[in-house]
């Protein structure tokens, strides 16, 4: 009833046209329900019978407010009373306005729950159904009527977007401006939208997620159906400098929504132009085989159009020996029968349209990226005539009717099809559940070393010992065997950096270096100090990070890659939220540059991936079973030909 009512009123309506109640009531003409303006002052605007309050008004389905923010509260309780469900607050006023507001917020969400009305807003443009005429905006005009349904944070991004797609075929099914989002959210929208006929495509800007768990559920599920396009915006997190470790340092929430988004199977956006170019495709394609045709009649743009293939993790269609058969037996002597295929400048449209159909019967070729550039012998318009099953994108460069100018654009959206459809074809996850002591790592989150929880939970670290003295760290070493790794335990991040970290120590070198070691960490002030580390040196191998930073609307935020002192140099990494499977996990250390030197170089033995993925789960499986843990990072992970061994571990408990 959200966006079918029967009856609508837009309460703070007027007959002033400087003002929004004017506009909205104006904009709602072409609505096919009825519409019921309020004002005590008036008896009728623009036609429309106006009524002192809600109370007084015949049946209302959806009330429209826009009166000061102090009094919007009173209007929804009468909406309460008269039995109203659905309410659109546009005024402002409310959290984004200070602590005022936000009081008035928490009331309106009482309210809300008091009489169960469902409510978007406050702070928004309001909402339009292309297929029932309902526009409760104040925007200036309705968008032409469309499959994309589009739910923004920001209202004045959606009249912008609302003019940019007048150029467009495509239209909209449904616009929701989801304002301060104090009841409803993008989930419950998105949920809504399920079983909405008119709805094959939801496209969202996002600028936070207050309840993540909640949105990845609904996502998960919704997604399988209908594909959802996501931009977020607010890329930089300020708060990640005062954290403790590497992972807390290059984590943010902007990192966790891309996990989020990827592990539900949104399609995640990375400005407004691909926002738009991934919506657009998904408007009239659901599914895509793996294997690119490209067709031109410009050999520059097809090379860009194949490097970007290769960028966006795309194939090369091999063409059949009967596809290239046929080519040659029609084009000319100069043409490039393979992929990509050259018509040549001078070909007109009959040529170029038979060389599309013929590689689109090719079972190797999953789609075509049709390239041309305007020729004298060549119509556009005449050029895009063929007759094809399989998706494919116009790229007519130049033609104002085309789906892009830039090939590389059309790649990269074409990707995004291409991952949508392997998404979709994904099984559903499964965990595995790993036994372990809970008391025991209880226990050891009192201990000062840290290292006796990873044991808990069975992750493999070097023989180790803490020492408070000198002649105690002797004592150890010799039970251990030399040469030994020394390191500060206590509250120091970068230890090595400050001469907290000896390695190779022998027999002879012990008591100096602890002492070395106690002195160095004094000199940091006003630091906690447990005492030092005696470990088994482990030599071999290669180093990567496994570390964990709790997100306040996701939960745990795992995150993979290259370790050692490097990470946040590089930050060649990878984020998932836990809980994780252990395809995500693999996927995740696949997804890093450094993989190739995991997989083994020059003939290097590879290194044990398996072996990574069951610490990584391991890891998010901890995180989940303990919640005060607000982050952890093993970093160095050593990884060998078979087993790894983590040589460093932090974690902060709170």
């Amino acid at each position: 009833m959200l966006f079918d009512p029967e009856s609508v009123a837009v309460v703070g309506a007027t007959p002033k046209k400087d003002k929004v109640g004017y506009a909205i009531l104006k904009n709602l003409q072409n609505f096919k329900g009825n519409v019921y303006a309020i004002n005590p002052k008036y008896k009728e605007i623009l036609g429309y019978p106006c009524y002192p309050s809600i109370l007084e008004a015949p049946k209302v389905d959806l009330a429209i407010i826009v009166v000061p923010a102090k009094v919007v509260n009173s209007v929804l309780e009468q909406c309460g009373q008269k039995g109203v469900k659905y309410a659109v607050v546009i005024s402002a006023g409310f959290k984004e306005s200070g602590r005022d507001g936000a009081k008035l917020e928490e009331e309106m969400v009482k309210i809300c729950k008091k009489y169960n009305i469902k409510l978007v807003g406050p702070n928004c443009l309001g909402i339009i159904n292309t297929h029932n005429g309902l526009n409760a905006t104040f925007a200036k005009t309705m968008p032409k009527p469309g499959n994309i349904a589009f739910l923004s944070q920001s209202g004045a991004f959606i009249i912008a977007v609302m003019e940019y797609f007048k150029g467009f075929d495509e239209g909209f099914s449904k616009i929701v401006s989801m304002g301060n989002k104090a009841v409803l959210d993008e989930a419950d929208i998105i949920e809504m939208l399920k079983n909405d006929p008119f709805t094959d495509v939801i496209m969202l800007y996002i600028e936070g997620i207050p309840d993540g768990r909640k949105f990845m559920d609904v996502a998960e599920k919704i997604s399988k159906l209908k594909p959802i396009v996501a931009m977020k915006s607010g890329k930089t997190d300020a708060g990640a400098r005062a954290a403790s470790s590497h992972t807390g340092s290059i984590a943010g929430s902007y990192q966790a929504c891309l996990a989020a988004f990827r592990q539900s199977g949104v399609i995640s956006a990375n400005s407004p132009e691909d926002l738009f170019d991934i919506a657009r495709l998904f408007s009239k394609y659901k599914n895509v085989e793996d294997g690119v045709a490209i067709v031109t009649n410009s050999g520059g743009p097809g090379v860009m159009a194949a490097d970007a293939i290769e960028e966006y993790g795309l194939k090369l269609a091999n063409f059949s020996r009967e596809t290239i058969e046929k080519l040659k037996s029609f084009l000319p002597a100069g043409a490039n029968v393979y992929n990509p295929v050259d018509v040549l400048g001078d070909a007109d449209a009959e040529r170029y349209i038979r060389a599309i159909e013929c590689v689109a019967e090719d079972n190797n070729v999953g789609s075509i990226i049709a390239i041309t550039v305007p020729t004298a012998t060549l119509s556009f318009e005449e050029a895009s005539k063929f007759n094809i099953e399989k998706p494919y994108v116009l790229c007519f460069m130049g033609w104002d009717k085309s789906d892009f100018f830039d090939p590389v654009r059309a790649v990269k959206a074409l990707s995004s099809l291409y991952r949508y459809s392997e998404f979709v074809k994904r099984g559903e996850r499964k965990y595995r559940e790993f036994a372990y002591d809970r008391e025991k790592v209880r226990e050891a989150m009192k201990s000062i070393n840290p290292f006796d929880i990873l044991r808990a939970i069975g992750i493999p670290t070097p023989r180790y010992g803490v020492a408070k003295t000198a002649e105690e760290a002797l004592s150890i070493a010799d039970k251990i065997g030399y040469p030994v790794a020394m390191k500060v335990l206590g509250d120091i991040v970068h230890k090595t950096d400050v001469g907290c970290v000896k390695l190779n120590v022998n027999r002879s070198e012990v008591k100096k270096a602890f002492l070395e070691i106690i002195a160095n960490a004094e000199r940091l002030g006003n630091v906690r100090i447990e005492g030092v580390l005696i470990q088994e040196m482990v030599e071999g191998g290669k180093e990567v990070i496994v570390g964990m930073k709790r997100d306040p609307n996701f939960g745990p935020l795992m995150m993979f890659g290259l370790g050692g002192i490097y990470v946040e140099v590089f930050k060649d990494v990878t984020f998932r939220i836990a809980p994780i499977s252990e395809d995500e996990a693999i996927e995740m250390i696949k997804e890093v540059k450094s993989y190739k030197l995991l997989k083994g170089v020059r003939g290097e033995k590879p290194s044990d991936i398996k072996a990574i993925a069951e610490v990584i789960m391991k890891l998010a499986q901890l995180s989940l079973d303990f919640p005060e843990i607000v982050e952890m990072e093993i970093n160095p992970l050593r990884v060998f030909e078979k087993g790894c061994s983590a040589l460093d571990f932090k974690i902060n408990v709170k």
